[in-house]
Order: C-alpha cells, then structure tokens, then sequence
C-alpha cells in the first residue's frame, strides 16, 4: 500500500503538542518523520503522567510513525547531525521561542542555502512578527488573549478553559494544512517555502460566527453555557438523569421537535417563539419550558424519540463512556498497537476514513533515542565516527542494548 506522503522526508523539532500533532498525521500519511530531541531528557512529554514501565502514555498517544533521534544540539557533532538531516529534508518543523532556532544554527535561512527546495514551518505563541512576536506563549496563554475564554463557560463565570488544548491543536491543524498546501506547490512548481503559524492566530481563526457578529454588529461575545449564539434550541439540557442535547436550531426542525418529541404543538405560535431570532433571545423561557418536560424522562428516552423524528441529539457523555460507546469501536477510534518499552497499548484511531490509501497507524512511538544509530548509519557516518558521537554525548539511546522492533 503506497501512502500519500510515502517518500516524504520529515524532519521534526518540535516539542509537546501543537507540533508532534501535525508530524503525527504527517506520519499518519506516509511521511518518514524524523523526532529530533534533546538528549537524556527528550521532548518535554515524556515526563507526562501517567508513566508505564518508565514511559509516557501520553506521549506514545502523541508521537506514532515517528523515528526518535537524540542529540545534543549544543555539540558541533549534534548541530552537524541535525545540518545533514535538515539538507536532505523535505519538511522541517520547529515550535521554539522566535530567533531560537536560528540561534542554534538551524534556522530557515540556514538550511535553505544547502536545501533550496526545503518546506520550512514554524509555530509559535504568537507569531515570528508585531508586537508579541518574542512572546513565549502556551495553550492557556493564547485561549486567554484571544476572547476565548471569555465567551466559553456559563453566564457571568469566571474565565472557563476549553477542556482540551483548543488553540495548541487549532495551530498544529492549521500548520498541517499550510504545509500540506506549500507540499503541492512544490510538486507542481519545483519551489519550497517557508510558513508560520501561532497559537493565537489558529484559535482566531475557529472564531468565524464571533468574528461576523463583531465586524457585522459590533456584538461582543460573552459565555453562554452550552447554548448557540444564532440558533434555539441548541443546547444541552436536564433531562431526569443528566442532559441531553438538542440541535433543533432550524424553522424545520424546531416545527417537528414542537410535535414529535415534546409534544407541544402550540408552542410555534407563543409570541417568544415564532421565529428562530426570538427563540434566542428568549432562550431563558425557552430552557425553562424544555426542561420541564425533558425532566420527566431519561436522556435515552428524549433520543430515542429525537432519532425516530429526525432531530439531531444526543447524551452528554463523560470520557470513560463515549471510550466504551460502541459506535466508538465500530469507527475503529480505539487502535490497539504494541509498544517496545509499555507493551500492549491503545492510541488514539484515524479519524478520517478512506476509499483509498491515505493514512495508517504502522508503528508506535518510540523510545528516547531509539532511532539515533540507524539514521546515522544511513547518513553514511561509519562505526568509529558513531561510537565517538555516543561517547562525547552528540548523540543518546535510551536503552542502547535493547533489540529494535522490526
């Protein structure tokens, strides 16, 4: 089976989450994605809990159809190894802190004068430009500045996190699809490029409706629960033993979830009702009438009966559940792989599904270093060079006497 991306050179400077996602699907792809880390301690998630057998889950989660190559960066022969990586790349990633990496000898410009064609791309806090470009930023960081905390959360709340890294993956996406796009310039014109990304600037740019309203209205985005700011019912609400949510926003649809799933036919016509711009408006009332009666069953009584009439809706699940759910493992987003420190573990699955070859799960993350002496094999370094490299500390294997998976 021939991926995509088989054949694609990837090497990877990046650290934690933003970055190791996008190599991830890269890898996912076909790519052959290089991990550059900092000897005897690694990406920083490798200390992550919970640790197996001295191993982060979270990290293997994070960094499959990858190569892990140890190096000390400050050593001319860890620089000189990383140099001779980047010159046969065809992508390089890097989330430093702005003019790190070009500090440390590795920079665009550096590795664009012995790889012309290179595709260069790096993510940041806030940009490699204005006025918060030496900014260090992190997930938090970003989902605070950007309003996003400001309007997620219930009504007159503090400042409410998304629950995952929203702005960490937003950028890892949105350099995937940046990279993606110079990816097929290249092939067509011959030329590389060089792009970048931050966290800020991808997690505005998931901010479409909130950003039409502002520019349209001058309307400020402020926390509303679960509710939709343009359409109702959308939202979740009690049921009698815990929410379900509802997606009955529509003319159509609230017309059919009025008589067939609350049974409520005259509803449509109450004054505070007619249409979907007075629904949100008086979506208090309307809660306050919903509930009443979703109250009076269980969540999978209201979508049973939301399914039969074709309304969107759903349980509100805790993790544990939708990670158990059986739709869950008939989409296959449960992967069973073995790793070579952890053992038998699960990953996260693929979530695109394919007519045709487009991305695998083909080996696990590996160990620190686990890949060092292979690619320094096959950049042509004999045994002498190698075991001097090792010696001096350029070069680390976290377990050096361990066999390699084939």
């Amino acid at each position: 089976m021939t991926l995509p991306l088989s054949g694609i050179r990837v090497l990877d400077l990046t650290n934690v989450l933003a970055g190791p996602y996008c190599s991830m699907v890269l890898g996912d792809m076909g790519a052959e994605v290089i991990k550059i880390e900092n000897a005897n301690k690694g990406d920083s998630s490798r200390s992550f809990e919970p640790q197996v057998n001295g191993e982060s889950y979270c990290f293997a989660v994070l960094n499959r159809n990858k190569q892990s190559v140890a190096l000390n960066l400050k050593d001319p022969g860890g620089l000189k190894i990383a140099l001779d990586l980047a010159s046969k790349a065809d992508i390089i990633l890097e989330n430093f802190r702005p003019g790190v990496v070009k500090r440390m000898g590795l920079g665009y410009e550096t590795v664009k004068a012995v790889n012309p064609s290179v595709i260069y791309a790096s993510l940041s806090g806030f940009g490699q430009t204005g006025p918060y470009g030496k900014k260090g930023g992190f997930d938090i960081i970003a989902q605070g500045m950007s309003g996003i905390m400001l309007m997620t959360g219930e009504p007159g709340g503090r400042p409410v996190k998304v629950g995952i890294a929203m702005n960490d993956i937003a950028s890892g996406v949105t350099a995937l699809s940046g990279i993606l796009g110079a990816l097929i310039g290249k092939l067509r014109f011959g030329t590389g490029q060089y792009l970048e990304t931050s966290l800020l600037e991808a997690g505005l740019a998931w901010t479409a409706w909130e950003f039409g309203a502002f520019f349209g209205s001058g309307e400020i985005p402020t926390s509303t629960g679960t509710r939709h700011r343009r359409a109702a019912p959308y939202q979740a609400y009690r049921s009698a033993d815990g929410y379900v949510t509802v997606g009955a926003g529509s003319q159509k649809l609230w017309l059919v979830f009025c008589e067939k799933v609350v049974e409520k036919p005259d509803w449509p016509s109450n004054p505070l009702y007619i249409t979907q711009a007075l629904r949100v408006k008086n979506a208090d009332a309307l809660e306050r009438d919903i509930e009443a009666i979703l109250m009076q069953e269980s969540t999978a009584h209201w979508v049973g009966k939301m399914d039969a009439a074709g309304i969107p809706g759903g349980p509100v699940f805790g993790y544990e559940q939708i990670m158990n759910d059986p739709h869950i493992h008939a989409r296959k987003m449960v992967h069973d792989i073995d790793h070579p420190i952890i053992g038998p573990m699960k990953t996260i699955g693929l979530p695109i599904k394919s007519s045709g070859a487009l991305s695998t799960i083909r080996m696990p993350a590996p160990w620190l270093g686990q890949h060092s002496k292979q690619v320094l094999v096959e950049l042509g370094y004999s045994t002498e060079e190698i075991q001097a490299l090792f010696e001096q500390g350029a070069v680390f294997d976290q377990y050096p006497e361990k066999d390699r998976p084939k």
